[in-house]
């Protein structure tokens, strides 16, 4: 029987340590107490991705009003990062002695596994809906559910090329791209540059060729059941790289994610495939902008979609657990977080899907009902990403990014498929054992 996967972040943390080692003990570290020099109020610091323009926003509407609400206790907002290197990122902050009290945790089996972050507080459970486990503990306050991705598209450029109705197939939708390129425009913007933006294509084409069908294929990678050269992984990249080198903006290893509403706005791009949170980003750039959203099929025209709960979401640091004003601060924020006037306002700036038990409801247009009916709809298969299982299904913390620039590569280098894939199969074999040692 395999063993559980237990992937230590000490080991991805030691070249960082020896570098940045000496520069511990600036700023507010987690070790911090949460009292002010004159005892009265408490101060806790907040870590999570701020990749996204929309989320982070409405993080720091949240965090401010609650400090308006709550003029004793102080929040200190570290999150100065992108999301692409979020990991990284918060590695960097741990081995300076900078770990956030509070901290969006998205690796939450390493983290946790490393001793870095507590189980979420027992009198915070009852918030939520069925939170995941990981080794039968909830870590995590999640922010919201997993929500679907799919294409994003300008009606007016389906219009402008004779496109009448949506795909039931995928090959219906490469017959769609071959029209949008025959009107003169460009089929797809991919923001390259950020390297998390390069999942949501891989795992589309992972999704339905692979974990549709096997939602335990991580595990039985791990343990050299399967293979990255299987008949299955090598279609799915195929696909993956004929729709790069066919229909996707010739600039997108150096478009940032942050620019790809522009593309879809201006003109420049007929389509962009990402999640529900780019919504309200198109809206705000152009509220005259008129959009549609839908899953793009596989080839037998079923429709398979990210959906699945995963363990992510507010986690607090083991530091800040020892300080119990400090963790009291924090559950308070927590509450106020997740209270429906302010929760509401949170999903409504990203188009989430609520996690809480409590009824959380906020207005939603065409493409937010299109996502809230595959989330819906018993005929769609619901997964997650190559990286979001845990336990069995764990990957190796540092594979993920690496996978995503090796595909960029054989994209660039028009490289062969199968001879990629021996490539990353083997590097997915020696990080498993390196993680395991």
């Amino acid at each position: 029987m395999l063993k559980k996967a237990k992937f230590r972040l000490t080991a991805l943390l030691l070249a960082t340590v020896m570098i940045l080692g000496a520069c511990a003990g600036n700023g507010t570290g987690a070790g911090e107490t949460g009292a002010d020099s004159g005892g009265n109020k408490i101060s806790f610091t907040i870590g999570y991705a701020a990749g996204d323009p929309a989320a982070k926003k409405a993080i720091a509407d949240t965090v401010k009003r609650f400090m308006e609400a709550n003029p004793d206790i102080e929040i200190k907002d570290l999150s100065e990062n992108s999301s692409s290197s979020y990991l990284d990122w918060l590695k960097t902050k741990d081995a300076v002695g900078e770990f956030p009290d509070l901290v969006e945790m998205r690796d939450t089996e390493v983290f946790a596994h490393a001793g870095k972050i507590v189980e979420l507080p027992s009198d915070l459970l009852d918030l939520f809906d069925s939170p995941p486990a990981v080794e039968g503990k909830v870590w995590n306050a999640p922010l919201s559910m997993n929500a679907p991705q799919g294409i994003i598209y300008s009606k007016k450029a389906y219009a402008d090329a004779g496109i009448t109705g949506l795909p039931k197939t995928y090959d219906e939708f490469i017959a769609i791209q071959e029209k949008l390129k025959a009107s003169g425009i460009t089929p797809i913007v991919v923001g390259g540059k950020d390297i998390f933006h390069m999942g949501f294509w891989v795992n589309k084409f992972l999704i339905d060729d692979v974990y549709a069908q096997d939602p335990d294929w991580n595990s039985k990678k791990t343990a050299k059941e399967v293979s990255f050269t299987d008949a299955n992984v090598v279609q799915a990249m195929t696909d993956y790289k004929e729709l790069f080198q066919n229909y996707v903006d010739k600039g997108w290893l150096s478009t940032p994610d942050n620019q790809t509403v522009s593309f879809l706005i201006s003109g420049k791009a007929a389509q962009l495939y990402s999640g529900t949170w780019m919504f309200s980003q198109v809206e705000e750039a152009d509220p005259s902008f008129e959009y549609g959203f839908y899953a793009v099929p596989d080839r037998a025209g079923k429709v398979n979609i990210i959906g699945l709960p995963s363990p992510a979401g507010w986690s607090l640091s083991t530091e800040a657990a020892k300080d119990q004003a400090k963790s009291e601060a924090i559950k308070k924020f927590i509450r106020f977080f997740f209270a429906p006037e302010q929760y509401s306002q949170y999903l409504a700036s990203i188009n989430g899907i609520p996690s809480t038990k409590e009824k959380v409801t906020y207005e939603t247009a065409e493409a937010m009902q299109a996502a809230l009916a595959l989330m819906n709809d018993p005929n769609v298969t619901k997964s997650l990403a190559i990286n979001n299982w845990w336990g069995e299904n764990l990957i190796p913390p540092q594979f993920r990014n690496w996978f995503y620039k090796k595909l960029q590569e054989m994209v660039v280098n028009d490289g062969d498929v199968k001879t990629y894939m021996q490539q990353v199969d083997a590097e997915y074999d020696n990080q498993v054992k390196a993680n395991s040692m």
